[in-house]
């Protein structure tokens, strides 16, 4: 009987050591890291989204990226506009400098990435967990073209908004004061590899350049995945813009953010989908507003029914009810942008 107890105190001991064990090695896999990723010419693809791209960054699932992000402008451009050239970013002057040509393009955005997530495979979801966000200088600045053209006066350089990081606001015109609201308006991964090098201007299914002013700080984006390690990249930064994004541009500026990057297999998606801590989120894109109005709706449609556990009949009923449908961007050729939000706060249980 003793030795019993003594094999069986000795069974429960390892039993133990091997739970604690488990348990320490679950903790070390769980701990995400840090990664920092600077905008260098190494560290940018310039104006597409492209399943060839070299990472510039390899990371684990659930790790954290601290990266920084670049306007979309030249530093002549911005000298034309009137900013002094020690207020240009030396990190702009060495991208626009040394990639070259042939390396940009088809679209004009300076995107950092792309970052290589390990374990990302094709029908996966990337989430995206926007973290915080940063104004990394004191202006930005505004054209004048996008739906309406015909109301700009081509005489007038860009406008350069100095943004004052303090208030969190923007004086447009003396009496005209901006609320800031920083997000990055490029957030997307490699499309599918028959898709070539797309530009960077229009969003798609992999999300890419959705101008979506919902994705600030605190927001969570998700995409579907079409390559291997998802091939995320990041840029386009705003900080502030309101729905439709009509002149084609926000209040462009350079950002640096935090974003938890997580590969997530319990999750198909067609478009990508976000939420914030207030809203559900669906979006969709096309060239025709109102297809991309129907996919929009319908999407979010989707959603209540597969999570809500709604019929399709009291889908579209409460998103009639109780959503907002917006046009995210007119303007990023040829595809427009619609999302639709359903508050959170409907829902009591």
């Amino acid at each position: 009987m003793q030795g019993e107890r003594v094999r069986a105190a000795g069974v429960a001991t390892v039993s133990l050591i091997t739970m604690v064990a488990v348990a320490a090695t679950h903790h070390v896999q769980a701990a995400p890291r840090t990664h920092r990723l600077e905008v260098t010419p190494s560290t940018v693809a310039y104006g597409y989204y492209w399943s060839e791209a070299r990472p510039a960054l390899r990371i684990e699932s659930g790790d954290i990226i601290d990266v920084d992000t670049l306007l979309t402008n030249t530093p002549e451009g911005l000298k034309r506009a009137g900013v002094a050239d020690e207020k240009i970013q030396a990190s702009l002057k060495t991208v626009v400098e040394q990639v070259t040509a042939d390396q940009r393009g088809p679209g004009g955005h300076i995107l950092t990435g792309p970052v290589y997530i390990e374990g990302a495979e094709p029908g996966d979801v990337l989430e995206v967990n926007v973290l915080s966000i940063d104004m990394a200088i004191d202006y930005g600045y505004n054209g004048c073209r996008g739906f309406l053209p015909d109301n700009c006066d081509t005489t007038q350089p860009q406008k350069i908004i100095a943004l004052d990081r303090r208030k969190m606001t923007a004086e447009f015109l003396p009496g005209i004061v901006i609320p800031l609201r920083p997000f990055f308006g490029s957030m997307g991964v490699a499309p599918p590899p028959q898709a070539g090098r797309v530009s960077s201007n229009p969003p798609g299914k992999h999300a890419g350049n959705l101008d979506n002013r919902e994705l600030v700080a605190g927001s969570t984006l998700y995409i579907p995945v079409f390559v291997r390690g998802a091939l995320f990249e990041i840029g386009d930064g705003h900080a502030a813009q309101g729905d439709g994004e009509v002149d084609q541009t926000a209040i462009e500026t350079s950002l640096r953010g935090r974003l938890r990057l997580t590969v997530r297999r319990d999750m198909k998606l067609t478009w990508p989908r976000a939420e914030t801590s207030t809203d559900y989120i669906s979006m969709a894109m096309d060239p025709d507003l109102t297809v991309a109005t129907q996919a929009a709706i319908q999407e979010m449609i989707d959603f209540l029914v597969a999570e809500k556990h709604l019929t399709r009949h009291q889908a579209y009923q409460l998103v009639s009810l109780a959503g907002n449908v917006a046009v995210t961007q007119l303007v990023d050729k040829p595809n427009h942008g619609v999302h639709v939000r359903l508050p959170k706060s409907i829902f009591r249980r």
